[in-house]
């Protein structure tokens, strides 16, 4: 053997047994190589097939499989059905999402300021209370005022306007006023939360000083205070829009019926329809306008640490007494609470109970819905409750979100610990932003590109559609940036000083793990597992797509029995599911001794 040799593999040796004592670098390569195909690779692929010929258009492209081609750009950009298909889904899109940032900021904004800044009648309870609407999915929403609201348009059991005599226009039972409005109120708790941490860290002395120069209320409101609050209202803006263009449960329950398409519910029926080049023209759209907002609202963040004002050393912040008013700001809050929660909560339940929604009679209330049994329809004999489909749904819900929370909340503490450990800055840096990039693709954009991957064989996997594996592995991918945040956090407050003890003692890195890093990071495991399992519970943008009849999750499971028209049985589903969901929500709570109200000026 040549010297070279033997000093090329002496080489290889010694880099093979650093690795086995301190394998950061090898396991932020894997752990890269596994994300960049689970993550990377589908979005790539689905904007490479937005650009590429397929099989069912080779006729009208006069083109073979996978050359290049300008055809479907044209079809969703510029054909005559253009308009259908791209351009009026993205003007009601735009629509409702101004609608939603507007109504979220005029309910949002006063709610945030009672909160932080006053002695508001009940401040702690509201400040969790009317934070409920985020804790739900928003379709459920929708559906509570499809109960109320529903027409003659589309036939079936009447809403409850109806049963009272009222029969409320197109206008009100359906399209961009309902859909605006219910997003609103869902996403409300984000200008909440960012508007009231700004007004709680602001200086009430800046006030008083510009007060005491003769400065009245609106001159303080309009030249001091809106300026240093624009950075947190314009992201909650920002973030309203992103949630807006991804959601799909609203849109689909009071758009469609009507002919009220957004751009998620158009990639969604491009889908259905086997339109893959469409669809990821569709869905290349979506991400783009997504990680345009997303990426302004992180510049606001980043600007907003300019304004050196808020939380500085001395800040004083000082509670406003509402005096006279304290009563009708405490009769407001409660009527946001029973708009936003209270009262489609008490809809749906109800529903559950009755024969004819909306009739209070006596002989109208049943079980039927929940444990009746023989009722005549087509597709639903029993109650949910005595139906297998649901509880295939649910053990679905609880198995495959339950294993995919757990592999995200396991991946994402090897991921905080291969970023903040790894030797090499550029493999930190790419794993942090490849495990982020879930976080700018919204869900029906994500979900089209788990099915342009995982449709066909993709060495090292088969084709996965139609099976669970689908569904754990694009809810997993789409928990990465949550579970990845927390362990990268959790990973920089853990100094190297037991580790390196440990070391020194003779303790191999798998031993270093096992003893000493997880049993510290323990609660931030169990947030990072629990957090992904409350979202993928509620999540039904990224699964309706890839979730079949024999794959069924809570979510699809209740929008297939919507599509069949059985309202009150759908209905029941949700109830249940926003009982998980909001139970989840709580354990979080009480596991992460976390308030749901930090920053809301309550202790």
């Amino acid at each position: 053997m040549r010297p070279q040799q033997t000093s090329a593999l002496k080489r290889l040796a010694y880099l093979a047994r650093v690795n086995c004592a301190e394998p950061t670098l090898l396991l932020a390569l894997v752990l890269l190589a596994v994300f960049s195909y689970l993550i990377l690779a589908p979005i790539l692929l689905l904007l490479l097939d937005a650009v590429t010929v397929h099989f069912a258009d080779l006729a009208r492209t006069r083109q073979q499989i996978g050359e290049l081609t300008y055809y479907y750009l044209y079809r969703v950009l510029i054909s005559p059905i253009s308009r259908d298909l791209f351009w009026w889904p993205l003007a009601h899109t735009a629509i409702i999402s101004a609608g939603a940032i507007i109504i979220a900021f005029l309910v949002g904004a006063p709610i945030g300021w009672l909160l932080s800044r006053t002695d508001l009648i009940g401040k702690k309870w509201f400040a969790t209370a009317l934070l409920v609407p985020y804790m739900l999915p928003s379709w459920t929403f929708a559906l509570a005022w499809l109960t109320l609201f529903k027409n003659r348009t589309t036939g079936g059991q009447p809403g409850w306007m109806e049963t009272f005599g009222f029969s409320p226009p197109d206008w009100l039972a359906y399209g961009a006023l309902p859909i605006s409005l219910i997003l609103a109120l869902h996403y409300a708790p984000f200008v909440i939360l960012l508007f009231g941490n700004a007004l709680k860290q602001f200086d009430t002395q800046l006030e008083d000083s510009a007060r005491s120069l003769g400065a009245g209320p609106v001159v303080v409101a309009r030249r001091i205070i809106l300026p240093l609050m624009m950075p947190s209202l314009v992201s909650a803006a920002t973030l309203i829009f992103a949630k807006c263009l991804g959601d799909f449960g609203v849109a689909y329950v009071l758009g469609v019926p009507v002919g009220f398409d957004v751009l998620a519910t158009s990639l969604f029926r491009a889908i259905s329809t086997s339109q893959a080049g469409a669809s990821a023209v569709l869905a290349g759209v979506i991400v783009l306008l997504g990680t345009l907002s997303i990426v302004i609202d992180m510049r606001l963040l980043k600007d907003a640490k300019r304004f050196v004002t808020i939380g500085a050393k001395g800040a004083m912040v000082r509670e406003t007494s509402l005096g006279r008013w304290r009563m009708l700001a405490f009769v407001w809050s409660v009527a946001i609470f029973l708009i936003s929660a209270g009262i489609p909560l008490f809809a749906l339940t109800m529903t559950t109970l009755m024969r004819v929604p909306g009739s209070f009679s006596l002989d109208n209330f049943t079980l039927d819905y929940w444990i009746g049994s023989d009722l005549g329809t087509t597709a639903l004999r029993q109650g949910i409750l005595l139906t297998g489909e649901f509880w295939i749904a649910l053990w679905n819900t609880v198995w495959m979100v339950g294993l995919a929370a757990l592999g995200a909340g396991m991946l994402g503490l090897l991921v905080g610990y291969s970023v903040v450990r790894s030797p090499v800055r550029f493999v930190s840096v790419a794993l942090r932003q490849i495990t982020f990039l879930p976080y700018l693709v919204p869900g029906i954009a994500f979900a089209a590109a788990y099915l342009s991957m995982f449709a066909v064989a993709r060495p090292p996997l088969p084709a996965l559609y139609g099976t669970p594996i689908i569904l754990v592995l694009a809810i997993l991918a789409d928990q990465m940036p949550f579970a990845s945040r927390a362990g990268i956090s959790s990973m920089m407050q853990l100094g190297r000083d037991p580790e390196e003890a440990a070391q020194v003692v003779g303790a191999g890195w798998f031993r270093r793990m096992r003893s000493i890093v997880l049993p510290i990071q323990r609660g931030a495991l169990v947030s990072a597992i629990l957090l992904p399992f409350i979202s993928g519970i509620k999540g039904l943008s990224l699964v309706v797509v890839l979730a079949v009849p024999g794959t069924d999750l809570l979510t699809t499971y209740a929008i297939r029995l919507v599509d069949y028209g059985y309202s009150q049985a759908a209905n029941a589903v949700v109830v249940m599911l926003c009982i998980v969901a909001f139970a989840g929500t709580m354990l979080v709570k009480m596991i992460g001794k976390s308030n749901l109200s930090d920053g809301m000026g309550t202790q």
